[in-house]
Protein backbone atom coordinates (compact mmCIF):
# COMPACT_ATOMS: atom_id res chain seq x y z
CA UNK A 1 0.00 0.00 0.00
CA UNK A 2 1.50 3.73 -0.66
CA UNK A 3 0.21 5.75 2.30
CA UNK A 4 0.65 9.15 3.15
CA UNK A 5 0.62 11.15 6.93
CA UNK A 6 -0.28 14.74 6.39
CA UNK A 7 0.63 17.10 9.21
CA UNK A 8 -1.52 20.06 9.18
CA UNK A 9 -1.53 23.28 11.21
CA UNK A 10 -4.61 24.90 10.99
CA UNK A 11 -5.36 29.11 12.50
CA UNK A 12 -7.56 28.57 15.42
CA UNK A 13 -10.45 31.22 14.21
CA UNK A 14 -10.41 28.60 11.00
CA UNK A 15 -10.77 25.22 12.91
CA UNK A 16 -14.73 24.24 12.02
CA UNK A 17 -14.44 25.20 8.41
CA UNK A 18 -11.50 22.79 7.99
CA UNK A 19 -12.64 20.31 9.49
CA UNK A 20 -16.30 21.12 7.57
CA UNK A 21 -14.34 21.20 3.98
CA UNK A 22 -12.08 18.23 5.17
CA UNK A 23 -15.02 15.75 5.75
CA UNK A 24 -16.70 16.96 2.71
CA UNK A 25 -13.20 15.22 0.96
CA UNK A 26 -13.39 12.68 3.16
CA UNK A 27 -16.53 11.47 1.69
CA UNK A 28 -15.47 11.49 -1.77
CA UNK A 29 -11.97 9.97 -1.21
CA UNK A 30 -13.40 7.16 0.42
CA UNK A 31 -15.62 6.50 -2.95
CA UNK A 32 -12.26 6.44 -4.90
CA UNK A 33 -11.45 2.91 -6.40
CA UNK A 34 -7.61 2.83 -5.01
CA UNK A 35 -8.62 4.19 -1.74
CA UNK A 36 -8.47 2.13 1.52
CA UNK A 37 -8.32 4.77 4.48
CA UNK A 38 -8.56 8.66 4.23
CA UNK A 39 -8.73 9.66 8.15
CA UNK A 40 -8.91 12.99 9.92
CA UNK A 41 -7.33 13.22 13.51
CA UNK A 42 -7.66 15.91 15.69
CA UNK A 43 -4.78 16.37 18.15
CA UNK A 44 -6.32 15.93 21.21
CA UNK A 45 -4.12 18.07 23.18
CA UNK A 46 -4.29 21.10 20.72
CA UNK A 47 -7.42 21.44 18.51
CA UNK A 48 -5.25 23.70 15.94
CA UNK A 49 -3.21 20.52 14.72
CA UNK A 50 -4.14 17.87 12.31
CA UNK A 51 -3.36 14.21 10.70
CA UNK A 52 -4.64 12.93 7.58
CA UNK A 53 -3.91 9.27 7.01
CA UNK A 54 -4.04 8.27 3.36
CA UNK A 55 -4.00 5.05 2.11
CA UNK A 56 -4.16 3.89 -1.51
CA UNK A 57 -3.52 0.15 -3.51
CA UNK A 58 -0.39 1.88 -5.47
CA UNK A 59 1.23 5.36 -5.76
CA UNK A 60 -1.03 5.96 -9.00
CA UNK A 61 -3.97 5.60 -6.87
CA UNK A 62 -2.59 8.38 -4.57
CA UNK A 63 -1.70 10.43 -7.47
CA UNK A 64 -5.27 9.88 -9.25
CA UNK A 65 -6.47 11.47 -5.57
CA UNK A 66 -4.69 14.97 -6.71
CA UNK A 67 -6.66 15.02 -9.67
CA UNK A 68 -9.91 14.94 -8.53
CA UNK A 69 -12.23 17.77 -8.33
CA UNK A 70 -13.16 17.17 -4.87
CA UNK A 71 -9.49 17.01 -3.55
CA UNK A 72 -8.77 20.38 -6.18
CA UNK A 73 -11.45 21.88 -4.11
CA UNK A 74 -10.50 20.77 -0.88
CA UNK A 75 -6.99 22.65 -1.17
CA UNK A 76 -8.22 26.02 -2.30
CA UNK A 77 -10.73 25.75 0.15
CA UNK A 78 -8.41 25.13 2.68
CA UNK A 79 -5.17 26.67 1.59
CA UNK A 80 -6.41 30.23 4.07
CA UNK A 81 -6.71 28.25 6.80
CA UNK A 82 -3.08 26.76 7.30
CA UNK A 83 -1.10 28.52 9.78
CA UNK A 84 1.75 26.71 7.64
CA UNK A 85 2.13 24.80 5.07
CA UNK A 86 1.16 21.31 5.34
CA UNK A 87 3.58 18.02 5.44
CA UNK A 88 3.32 15.47 3.85
CA UNK A 89 5.18 12.12 4.79
CA UNK A 90 5.19 8.72 2.26
CA UNK A 91 5.33 5.48 3.80
CA UNK A 92 5.05 2.19 2.43
CA UNK A 93 2.15 0.32 4.45
CA UNK A 94 3.39 -3.33 5.02
CA UNK A 95 0.16 -5.10 5.24
CA UNK A 96 -2.57 -4.15 2.56
CA UNK A 97 -6.44 -4.10 3.77
CA UNK A 98 -7.82 -7.00 2.30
Amino acid sequence: MFTTIVHVYVKRDSVEAFIAASEKNHKASIEEPENRRFDLLQDAMEPTKFILYEAYVSKEGAVAHKQTEHYQQWRDRVAGMMEKPREGVVHHGLFPAQ
